[in-house]
């Protein structure tokens, strides 16, 4: 209704799957952070993990996949179980459990995506503004400094005697704030690793970044994203599908057994809330041009293609559903 976009790039998304382990005490080390980038995906799609140590044995291990990938045969938390059988991952993790899954879509565009963050009566904070910083992997911060601003222009509206107006204080703080000096100097991270690859972003996204963060400018300008997420999506005929090892059932395990681990609860009586504007489009079109990649995009096993006597079918086991919102984005 209200076009909040218009004028401004659009948002980009990772999708991050994570499990919660508890592990050997003699491993554990409360407060370590591990962080890595690229490995197992290499050139098939931006992306990498995050492996946190908390506190009671327990490790939280998460993998991020950028959503412009290319190949639709890309399988994203085949990648995530692949990436769990590193040797230093696998170490880790070996003679413990996983005890929770869960996945959740991540905006990643950065400073270029914010759209318009004020309505009448409604403002945009946080993750659904998309503050997170992608070279830092943090978004938490950003979401507490918007909710400050945000509290502090509604306290100023409703003293002057304010109702069903925007919040533009709000809005000018975010521009020109703590949060524009967070996001503005590494807005082009994201872009070049994007167009360019990983290395070429570490370097010169990451020269980038550095010459802005000491100089306050930023070499090169400010890159645009271009496509959506949707729109980055190739067509299968482009790409040879991708083979992934099995599940062994210790370290790596298939969707639904990880599914159950979400404790997402759906009344198997209740509607469907994944609606499809047109039925027809995933067996007519996202089929033949891209080996219709929902049955792999999304981390829980909602969408399926199920052959049968009259031709294939989509199936959606709406039940499964951990609420990511990947299937919206790609």
């Amino acid at each position: 209704k209200y076009d909040l976009s218009a004028g401004h790039e659009p948002q980009k998304f990772g999708l991050g799957m994570k499990e919660i382990w508890e592990i050997d005490p003699a491993k554990a080390k409360p407060g370590t952070v591990t962080h890595t980038m690229g490995w197992p995906l290499g050139k098939n799609a931006g992306g990498g993990s995050f492996i946190y140590h908390l506190g009671g044995n327990q490790v939280l291990v998460g993998f991020v996949v950028h959503l412009n990938y290319k190949n639709p045969y890309l399988y994203p938390y085949m990648e995530f179980q692949r990436f769990k059988h590193h040797p230093l991952v696998a170490e880790l993790l070996e003679g413990g459990k996983r005890v929770a899954y869960g996945a959740r879509a991540i905006s990643e565009g950065g400073w270029q995506s914010i759209p318009k963050l004020t309505v009448p009566g409604a403002a945009l904070l946080g993750c659904s503004a998309g503050l997170v910083n992608v070279p830092r992997i943090k978004g938490n911060h950003n979401a507490m400094l918007s909710g400050i601003a945000a509290a502090e222009a509604a306290a100023s509206a409703i003293a002057a005697g304010r109702a069903g107006d925007e919040l533009t204080d709000y809005e000018a703080e975010v521009r020109k704030g703590a949060i524009a000096r967070d996001l503005k100097p590494v807005r082009n991270v994201k872009p070049v690793w994007s167009k360019l690859g990983l290395w070429p972003s570490l370097a010169l996204g990451g020269l980038d970044m550095w010459v802005a963060n000491l100089t306050g400018w930023n070499p090169l300008g400010s890159w645009k994203h271009g496509k959506t997420d949707a729109q980055a999506t190739g067509k299968a005929a482009d790409f040879q599908p991708i083979d992934y090892p099995k599940p062994d059932g210790k370290l790596s395990f298939d969707r639904l057994t990880n599914v159950a681990f979400s404790f997402t609860n759906h009344e198997e009586s209740q509607p469907c809330h994944l609606k499809l504007k047109d039925p027809a489009i995933p067996i007519a079109v996202n089929l033949p041009l891209y080996a219709e990649p929902a049955q792999r995009y999304c981390p829980a096993g909602v969408y399926e293609v199920l052959e049968g006597p009259e031709g294939p079918k989509f199936q959606i086991n709406f039940q499964n559903c951990v609420h990511c919102k990947t299937c919206d984005i790609k």
